[in-house]
């Protein structure tokens, strides 16, 4: 029986001026493969460890020398290549700012010999793949809806800290373990995907160390703040993490979250609350994480009042 094979990609898009002055357009990327003869979305197969966040962001750079950072997913499509594996692929919305176009490194190559933009209504009919086209029928519903435009919130569970003993008579002061470092450092990429804008942790020490290699890879400073930490949390005082919350929603830019286990449950509720959210079960599994997992909620800038639009939740392998 083949190995299952697993790819990842993006679907980049972007907004440029229209030529009257009226509506920006929308534009998606297609790429044009040089063996293959097709057009299709950047993709490709993980590298051996590599997560799908990771692949997707390194794909997407080496196809088309596009820096991007992960939006909402699009989820995933199957199908049976050469040799009988199934390939599963996921996707994510990917924007293409001004700043990232001008700075790519595409040249055609032996595997891309061509990259062209595309009014968004027109993608269906140019891709070579009907499972490509499926894929595409979901950007297009978040197009339809004008829910393209997000930001996330990822909301992380500090990584396996050393377990209570008179060592550390502060509950605050425990440290990671071996284990722990390992996985605050696979978590980099992971998370980087994402881009986060800024980094909001607990003050206890198995928090500030799970997020600071992510802070020191994106050169981002570690805040830090008593109203995510447990002490703070058993006293009952919520209100320092209600402020905090509303405020990187009202912010409208992707941020990080670090915290510990029994907190999680009500800073995603604050979360809801901040968005005006409808509260549900899908709370309870993005909550209930291991260390070193992680969810991604993801929120529209263009239409705040929409809500949490989606939620990705990743356990760390261990």
């Amino acid at each position: 029986m083949s190995a299952a094979i697993f790819a990842a990609g993006t679907v980049c898009w972007r907004r440029v001026p229209a030529d009257d002055g009226g509506q920006d357009r929308l534009m998606v990327l297609l790429i044009h493969r040089t063996k293959q003869r097709d057009i299709s979305f950047p993709k490709g197969k993980l590298d051996p460890g590599e997560s799908m966040q990771a692949a997707a962001i390194r794909e997407t750079r080496e196809e088309t020398g596009l820096s991007v950072s992960l939006g909402m997913s699009l989820g995933t499509i199957s199908y049976t290549v050469r040799g009988g594996a199934t390939k599963t692929v996921q996707y994510w919305a990917a924007e293409v700012t001004p700043q990232i176009a001008l700075a790519s490194t595409f040249a055609p190559n032996s595997e891309v010999q061509a990259l062209e933009w595309v009014p968004w209504n027109e993608v269906p009919k140019r891709l070579s793949y009907a499972a490509d086209r499926d894929l595409y029928a979901v950007f297009g519903r978040l197009v339809d809806h004008d829910l393209l435009d997000t930001f996330s919130v990822t909301l992380l569970r500090h990584a396996k800290a050393i377990g209570r003993s008179p060592e550390y008579p502060e509950d605050r002061l425990r440290p990671l373990t071996t284990t722990g470092s390992a996985q605050a450092e696979t978590l980099v990429p992971m998370l980087a995907a994402f881009a986060p804008k800024r980094i909001h942790t607990s003050t206890a020490t198995r928090c500030v160390s799970t997020v600071s290699p992510l802070a020191a890879h994106l050169d981002r400073r570690v805040r830090g703040t008593d109203a995510l930490s447990q002490d703070t949390w058993d006293t009952g005082e919520l209100e320092g993490m209600r402020k905090l919350i509303a405020k990187i929603v009202k912010r409208g830019k992707s941020a990080l979250v670090c915290s510990h286990r029994p907190v999680l449950p009500d800073i995603a509720r604050e979360l809801v609350l901040a968005t005006g959210s409808v509260p549900g079960a899908y709370l309870d599994e993005a909550t209930s994480l291991p260390p070193a997992g992680f969810s991604v909620f993801h929120l529209s800038r263009r239409r705040p009042g929409a809500g949490i639009l989606s939620v990705e939740t990743y356990p760390l392998k261990h």
